[in-house]
C-alpha cells in the first residue's frame, strides 16, 4: 500500500509565513514597490520551473500572498510531491501588483529550498529503488525549519526519522559511554519507555551488533560501516532487528549500501546539503 500524501497543518505555514514576512517588510514595508508602482496596479505572474525538480513548499508560498493582503489570488497547477520539466508553469498569481511583489521572495525562501529538498530525496530513493530500504532524513535540520523540511522530505518520497528528542529514544555512543556500555544502555532505556515509545541503539562494529541483539534490541543503528560490513550485520542480524545504517550516506554510495538488505538509510545530506530547485516568478503588469 502506498502512503498517503504528506500535509502540513496550517498554523505551522501561518506562523512561519507571518514571521518571514514580517522580517522582510520591515516597519516600512517594500519600498521599491511603494515608489515605481501606482497603489491599484494589477499583475499576472507565472510562477515556472527553470530545471526539472520535485515540489515541495506550495502552501507556503500560498499563504506568503494570502497573508500579504486581500488582493492577491494564488493558483497552484500541480501539487507537492508531484515533478516538473524546464518551463513548467507550477502556479499563477494575480492580483495587486504591490502586494504580489512585496510577497514573491518569502514564496520563493520556502518553495525553491524546500523543492531541493524533495528533488534530492528523490533521487536518494531512485538509487534505492528495487531494495528493501527506506531513504530518511534525521536531526540536521535548519532550526526554525524541521517541520517543513521534513515535509519536503516526504515529498520526495522519502520517511522521516524522529522529529526532535522528544519522540523516540535513540542510544548513541556518547550516550553509550558514559551509560556503561550497550547492554547498560539499552536496560535502562527499556526501564525508562512508555510501551509507545521506540527505543534504538547505535553500534559502530558486530561485536556491539550482537551485545545489542543480547540485550534484545529490535531496532538497531550501524554507523559508518562499509557495505560489506553492512552485509555481515544484516547476516549476523538475522531478521531479529530493524536495522539502519548511517553516515557516509551520498549519492554516490546509497545504492551499495542499500543492496546489503539493511531496513532504513538515513541521511543528513537530503537536508543539509540539497541545493534549492529553480523556479522564478515573471510579472507582465497589466493593462
Amino acid at each position: 500500500m502506498s502512503a498517503y500524501p504528506a500535509d502540513l497543518p496550517r498554523h505551522l505555514v501561518d506562523s512561519a509565513v507571518s514571521a518571514a514576512l514580517a522580517e522582510d517588510l520591515g516597519l516600512s514595508g517594500d519600498l521599491t514597490s511603494q515608489a515605481t508602482i501606482a497603489p491599484h496596479a494589477r499583475a499576472h505572474a507565472t510562477l515556472s520551473a527553470r530545471e526539472p525538480g520535485t515540489i515541495a513548499g506550495l502552501a507556503l508560498a500560498s499563504a506568503a500572498f494570502r497573508l500579504i493582503g486581500d488582493e492577491v489570488a494564488f493558483k497552484a497547477h500541480c501539487a507537492d510531491g508531484e515533478t516538473v520539466e524546464v518551463g513548467e508553469v507550477v502556479a499563477e498569481i494575480t492580483g495587486n501588483a504591490r502586494q504580489m511583489l512585496a510577497a514573491e521572495r518569502t514564496a520563493l525562501n520556502f518553495l525553491n529550498p524546500l523543492s531541493g529538498i524533495a528533488t534530492l530525496t528523490s533521487r536518494f530513493v531512485r538509487e534505492a529503488a528495487g531494495t528493501n530500504a527506506r531513504i530518511c532524513d534525521t536531526r540536521k535540520t535548519m532550526p526554525g525549519l524541521r517541520a517543513f523540511q521534513k515535509y519536503a522530505v516526504r515529498c520526495g518520497g522519502g520517511a522521516n526519522h524522529r522529529y526532535g528528542l522528544d519522540d523516540a529514544v535513540l542510544i548513541k555512543d556518547n550516550h553509550i559511554a558514559v551509560a556503561g556500555g550497550v547492554a547498560k544502555a539499552y536496560a535502562s532505556a527499556l526501564a525508562f519507555a512508555g510501551h509507545l515509545v521506540a527505543i534504538e541503539i547505535e553500534v559502530g562494529t558486530l561485536d556491539e551488533l550482537a551485545e545489542a541483539l543480547d540485550a534484545g534490541a529490535t531496532r538497531v543503528l550501524l554507523d559508518n560501516m562499509t557495505p560489506d560490513l553492512l552485509r555481515e550485520a544484516v547476516s549476523l542480524n538475522a531478521g531479529r532487528a530493524l536495522l539502519e545504517a548511517s553516515g557516509r550516506v551520498t549519492l554516490e554510495t546509497v545504492k551499495a549500501i542499500a543492496e546489503t538488505g539493511v531496513d532504513y538509510i538515513s541521511s543528513s545530506q537530503i537536508t543539509m546539503g540539497a541545493p534549492s530547485l529553480d523556479l522564478g516568478l515573471d510579472i507582465v503588469v497589466e493593462a
